[in-house]
């Protein structure tokens, strides 16, 4: 079966004053579709920058592509120009940001933000776009459409903002979609809201769609599958029910012990995760989880350990992955 994208040993480095960042470093998974798949890790792990090397949007010429493949529907997209890349973004690949209202125009009116990318890709005449456009906010369950698109950005809560944030993605009706932090401005109740909204539209739509977050709990019900980023590289993978059930590297088990979780008593203690993430432009020799790991050996700070299978579709980074198996 072939995915509808595929990532190949990506490795993105950005040029800086202190050095050469590797903030992606040999990273490789696929999606299908109408898959969900959730990319974790704390901030500065690469997971983003993984995303808008997809979209083709990282910041030159800080930024390069040193290596590797994204295949979507089968083409590389490193090797498409700019204007074969703006036909893929919004209308085959869409993005969901992570703060709206820094993404969406300030002074133009939610109608005329979403009218354009109808008007551009689907080749529809106004009246037609201002038609979808409203149909768009009812299906992302905004209340008086035809009021809300003349209103300006500043003028709708977060909650609202993120909502026409998916209406925009959904606009085209793209095969992927791709949310960076989509709900990190958002309080709890409106969070559960939208990542349940979007999990059913990409669902309903037959759509593949990529959350990428910092928080593990909140993708326990969205996800189908899950892969956990650190310092720029993938150190455990798997179907997200595997993943919560039986973790198998550290550092998902420290983001695990750092989440509230409801079947555990109320005075039960959350653990943190002891230290700070790496300099990725200083990398330590072997695994780049070693100074903060509590099962470290000799052999964690000489040799970083591959990405394996523990078992069927699990993969995991650790040289200790079997005993910390016993432990779990």
């Amino acid at each position: 079966m072939n995915h509808l994208l595929e990532i190949k040993d990506l490795r993105v480095e950005f040029s800086t004053d202190a050095g050469t960042v590797r903030a992606v470093d040999g990273v490789s998974y696929n999606v299908d579709r109408g898959e969900t798949l959730a990319i974790v890790g704390e901030s500065g792990c690469g997971k983003s920058v993984s995303a808008l090397s997809i979209m083709g949007l990282l910041p030159k010429p800080a930024a390069r592509i040193r290596s590797g493949e994204i295949l979507f529907n089968g083409v590389d997209l490193l090797g498409l120009d700019n204007g074969a890349m703006r036909h893929i973004r919004g209308k085959e690949i869409a993005m969901v940001f992570q703060e709206p209202m820094t993404s969406l125009n300030p002074l133009l009116t939610i109608g005329v933000q979403l009218t354009e990318a109808l008007q551009l890709h689907m080749n529809m005449n106004l009246s037609q776009a201002w038609t979808r456009a409203q149909e768009l906010l009812e299906r992302v369950e905004i209340s008086e459409a035809q009021r809300r698109l003349k209103k300006y950005p500043h003028h709708l809560s977060g909650g609202m903002r993120q909502r026409v944030m998916l209406a925009l993605a959904l606009s085209c009706e793209p095969k992927l979609i791709i949310a960076d932090e989509p709900t990190t401005a958002l309080d709890v109740t409106i969070q559960a809201q939208i990542l349940e909204l979007m999990k059913d539209l990409t669902h309903e739509m037959g759509m593949a769609l990529v959350i990428i977050t910092h928080n593990l709990g909140i993708v326990a019900r969205y996800a189908d599958t899950v892969n956990i980023m650190y310092a720029g590289k993938i150190v455990e993978g798997g179907a997200a029910k595997d993943i919560y059930a039986s973790p198998r590297h550290p550092y998902t088990q420290g983001l695990m012990k750092s989440v509230p979780r409801p079947d555990l008593p109320r005075e039960a203690k959350l653990v943190p995760i002891e230290g700070q993430p790496p300099d990725l432009s200083q990398l330590p020799p072997g695994c780049s989880f070693q100074p903060r790991c509590p099962y470290a050996v000799d052999l964690c700070s000489q040799e970083a350990p591959l990405l394996l299978e523990t078992s069927l579709k699990h993969t995991a980074a650790c040289w200790l992955v079997d005993e910390i198996e016993a432990v779990v």
